[in-house]
């Protein structure tokens, strides 16, 4: 279903292509966050665990900013972790002012675990598309996600 808006053939074009972009967006996020609530783990809980299991220990900061979190967000999120006993709270060795979040061992067993089947779903959810179509998309994303911010 396209766009009621009644502007000229760009505008809706551009429009349209936004409606579609942001639903199969949010119907993709919603097939693959069921698969997270079954696990009882919230979108940014997996996004620490996984940058965690990926990346190794980082602070506060440099995860709030690679999930796209604020830091109240992010403190909240890694309290939660940390209350299951995923996640443990150390002091940075080289800057004292800074918590490193590092994975407990049973938090690097489960997204050890979890991952992979995570990773299988997301499989799935893009085999629709084609070598060369998931190409363009990713390249389609990123210059739309590395745009400048227009100054109103």
């Amino acid at each position: 279903m396209g766009t009621h808006f009644d502007g000229d053939e760009k505008e809706k074009q551009v429009l349209n292509t936004f409606i579609k972009l942001m639903r199969a967006t949010e119907s993709l996020t919603n097939r693959l966050n069921k698969h997270h609530a079954d696990a009882n783990l919230t979108v940014s809980q997996f996004g620490v665990m996984e940058a965690l299991h990926h990346l190794g220990p980082l602070n506060q900061k440099a995860l709030g900013e690679k999930l796209l979190k604020s830091g109240g967000n992010i403190t909240l999120v890694i309290d939660n972790l940390e209350k299951s006993g995923w996640v443990k709270r150390q002091q940075d060795p080289e800057d004292r002012r800074s918590m490193l979040i590092h994975l407990t061992p049973e938090g690097k067993n489960f997204i050890a675990n979890y991952f992979p089947k995570h990773l299988q779903r997301i499989k799935e959810e893009f085999e629709v598309l084609s070598e060369t179509e998931l190409n363009q998309l990713a390249s389609i994303c990123k210059k739309l996600g590395l745009q400048k911010e227009h100054n109103n």
